[in-house]
């Protein structure tokens, strides 16, 4: 799933430990960031200021940020992939219908990328933004996707992850994981019952290719006075399958 590069670049490594840092403690000096990722200072201000000259770090005074610069990267990222342009219409519909917060997720190296979110009249904002990073097990999104996924690849991102405990309500066995699996492709539909945030209720369905490939799956989601169980479990999956289906009939003749 993840193979070791044979040779790694560790200057390489160190730059996205310094950026990742930056980005934990949203800001820093040279001290700091040398603390956190456990490196002398001056070997810090040097790739600091590398970063700076090449315009993906910006400096405030003695405080680092990471740059827009990084924007331009992950909008590329984004719009390179099919499912966003195509998906993100029928979200904007679906929005403006249900009125809660529509959500849509990718998997990459076994964690969940949101690369689409919009927000209806009621929808409540939440910590996750686009680009946040997830674990996949603890989010409806997540587990649409990963009962699609073959056993062995499911298993190989656990390995990988774990399955850490967000809420009380998240599931951190793994044989229980793949029976909420089994049961959400049986279903096709996959639910959050506060398993990454509390108080927020989730359903989600997996947007497959003509092939069968899961691509990504979408969601809607709200706070649990609204998101009773009739609402959850009946009338946001009847909207997410609709939607769905208009989804991958355009991916499959687009």
């Amino acid at each position: 799933m993840s193979p070791k590069a044979k040779n790694p670049i560790k200057s390489t490594k160190t730059s996205f430990r310094i950026l990742e840092a930056l980005m934990e403690l949203d800001g820093a000096g040279v001290t700091a960031v040398a603390d956190h990722v456990g490196l002398p200072k001056s070997n810090v201000h040097n790739y600091l200021s590398t970063l700076e000259e090449e315009e993906y770090v910006v400096k405030q005074g003695t405080t680092f940020h990471v740059g827009i610069r990084f924007l331009e990267l992950g909008a590329y990222s984004r719009n390179r992939r099919d499912l966003y342009e195509i998906a993100r219409p029928e979200m904007d519909k679906v929005a403006e219908e249900d009125g809660e917060l529509v959500n849509l997720l990718v998997e990459e190296h076994g964690r969940g990328t949101y690369i689409y979110r919009v927000a209806g009249d009621e929808a409540v904002q939440v910590d996750a933004q686009v680009g946040t990073r997830v674990h996949l097990h603890c989010t409806a999104l997540g587990k649409a996707i990963l009962a699609h996924l073959p056993r062995e690849r499911v298993d190989e991102i656990i390995a990988r992850h774990g399955l850490p405990e967000v809420t009380t309500n998240t599931i951190t066995d793994r044989e229980k994981l793949h029976e909420a699996l089994t049961t959400i492709r049986e279903r096709g539909i996959a639910f959050d019952r506060e398993e990454r945030v509390e108080g927020l209720r989730c359903a989600a369905a997996p947007i497959c290719s003509n092939t069968g490939r899961v691509l990504g799956a979408l969601s809607i989601s709200g706070p649990t006075t609204r998101i009773q169980d009739d609402r959850l479990e009946e009338e946001i999956p009847s909207l997410l399958e609709r939607a769905t289906n208009v989804i991958e009939l355009n991916i499959t003749y687009s």
